[in-house]
């Protein structure tokens, strides 16, 4: 579809989980955790999370994630691949251009988008903007993570958090009243708040050839107070600006979903917008907080899609390190999503010669269960 003045559509989503399910008692075994099932429950709303097995990477989850949303969209082909992450398989090169080999996508545009939590709509973001402007038609927009890669097991206060997935959308080129159109944008970021969420280590500033500034400096660190009061209101506000660019009431939105970080904070936003509880989706009871990750399986998920008529007004809203913080407004999409396993695949696959296809396996349904 060719229009003079596009809008970015989404016509596919998917996700791909590891099929590895860890309780919160699992959790609090494996790191000796001071802690019980119940406070980690009350604490986030957490209960359970998926842990990818051993040898499998963000790129394997990214891989799954997009072979699905593109056989959700009827097997077109992307034209550019976004991947968000904060735990990409290297830390040179980027894990998006081997994600698009993997897909069979030859030679097509692919990098990474680093904003932490936020990354998924700050990808978004992109990508409407580039349908927009003609730079590209198809874009396939990814979100994955691996954070149990840098979680310390034995912390309380990041390792019961944390899970593993991948979710991805595709896109086209449509017109603003369309099921799936993206709408509005809003992103923002301040980097006084560098320090509240950070892996210290491993970077230019304390590179990995000196020694550590502390013994656990190449773990996720998180200051969970501060956190918590800067996420509330910046995905207030931010959300708040993209109503009002829209022209969209509060009462009026047919699903709210914010980053999936801890129930307290979504409670909190969704108290603060005035939006119905009744409209209000997420997974953080089963798949707990899935980073960049977690907006794209909320959107994926069929429980959600039987829920929301397509074209109903739809909120999205994110927090992340950095700091940066998302919202988008769009129509709900009219596609069913579908669901791949981890691609893991050996690792000597680097020295393959030949391309591979995508859609190899058929795709199979999301079964992880939306709370509201």
């Amino acid at each position: 579809m060719r229009t003079e003045n596009p809008t970015a559509v989404i016509v596919g989503i998917g996700s791909c989980l590891p099929p590895r399910v860890v309780d919160n008692d699992a959790v609090i075994a494996r790191g000796a955790l001071l802690t019980d099932a119940g406070w980690i429950r009350d604490r986030t709303g957490i209960e359970r999370r998926r842990h990818a097995s051993p040898g499998t990477s963000t790129g394997d989850l990214a891989v799954g994630a997009g072979r699905a949303a593109l056989a959700s969209a009827g097997g077109a082909r992307p034209d550019l691949v976004l991947l968000a992450t904060s735990t990409p398989d290297h830390p040179c090169p980027a894990t998006a251009p081997e994600v698009a080999y993997r897909l069979g996508l030859g030679t097509v545009a692919a990098f990474d988008v680093s904003a932490v939590c936020s990354g998924f709509l700050y990808a978004l973001a992109v990508a409407a903007g580039l349908v927009r402007g003609g730079v590209c038609a198809t874009p396939l927009v990814i979100a994955a993570e691996t954070y149990t890669a840098i979680v310390d097991p034995t912390d309380r206060t990041t390792a019961p958090i944390f899970g593993d997935g991948a979710g991805a959308v595709l896109l086209r080129p449509g017109v603003r009243d369309e099921p799936g159109a993206v709408l509005t944008t809003d992103l923002g970021s301040d980097g006084s708040g560098r320090a509240a969420i950070t892996v210290p280590g491993g970077g230019a500033r304390h590179p990995l050839h000196l020694p550590p500034p502390t013994p656990d400096a190449h773990y996720f660190h998180m200051e969970g107070r501060a956190v918590y009061a800067h996420a509330v209101r910046r995905m207030t506000h931010s959300s708040e600006a993209v109503l009002r660019r829209t022209g969209w009431t509060a009462d009026s939105v047919r699903a709210f979903i914010g980053h999936q970080a801890n129930q307290r904070i979504l409670d909190s936003v969704g108290d603060r917008l005035g939006i119905a509880p009744a409209h209000r989706y997420g997974n953080i009871r089963e798949l707990g907080n899935t980073a960049a990750a977690s907006v794209p399986l909320v959107l994926a998920e069929p429980s959600v899609h039987r829920a929301v008529e397509p074209g109903g007004r739809t909120l999205l809203t994110a927090f992340g390190g950095g700091f940066t913080w998302a919202s988008a407004a769009l129509n709900w999409p009219n596609v069913r999503p579908l669901a791949e396993p981890p691609d893991a695949v050996p690792t000597s696959r680097t020295t393959t010669t030949t391309t591979p296809s995508p859609s190899v396996r058929s795709p199979r349904w999301n079964t992880s269960t939306a709370t509201s």
